[in-house]
């Protein structure tokens, strides 16, 4: 129906402030640079896979290319089925993928900590 709306609005969120912070940032500062390729990471999931969405709903006909595009959205009945879907399963299919996105940046920044720990030569390391 159109649970894949919610991912594709945090998609469009996320992509404005990459955008932002790439044009405020200086190419010296690696801290923000990485920031911005992990946005893109995470913009790169949401994108793909409310694409993704969006393909299977318009394949099963759920979207119409004339207004007002969902089928749901034409009874008044149905936009309420298509609202509980949009704020159940599309709040969570968006909460999981940032979830997932947030505990890749995690495992990433561990392994990054730990192999500079391992970089630090044997003298300086007492």
């Amino acid at each position: 129906m159109a649970c894949f709306i919610v991912p594709a609005t945090e998609a469009v969120v996320t992509t404005i402030v990459s955008k932002i912070v790439k044009k405020k940032v200086s190419h010296k500062d690696d801290t923000q640079l990485k920031l911005t390729d992990r946005l893109d990471r995470l913009n790169g999931l949401l994108w793909g896979g409310s694409g993704l969405l969006a393909f299977e709903h318009l394949w099963h006909g759920e979207i119409t290319p004339f207004f007002p595009f969902l089928t749901n959205a034409v009874n008044p009945d149905d936009r309420l089925q298509m609202l509980s879907e949009m704020s159940v399963s599309g709040v969570a299919m968006a909460v999981l993928v940032t979830t997932v996105w947030a505990v890749s940046v995690a495992l990433e920044n561990t392994i990054l900590n730990k192999s500079s720990v391992n970089q630090i030569p044997e003298a300086e390391k007492i």
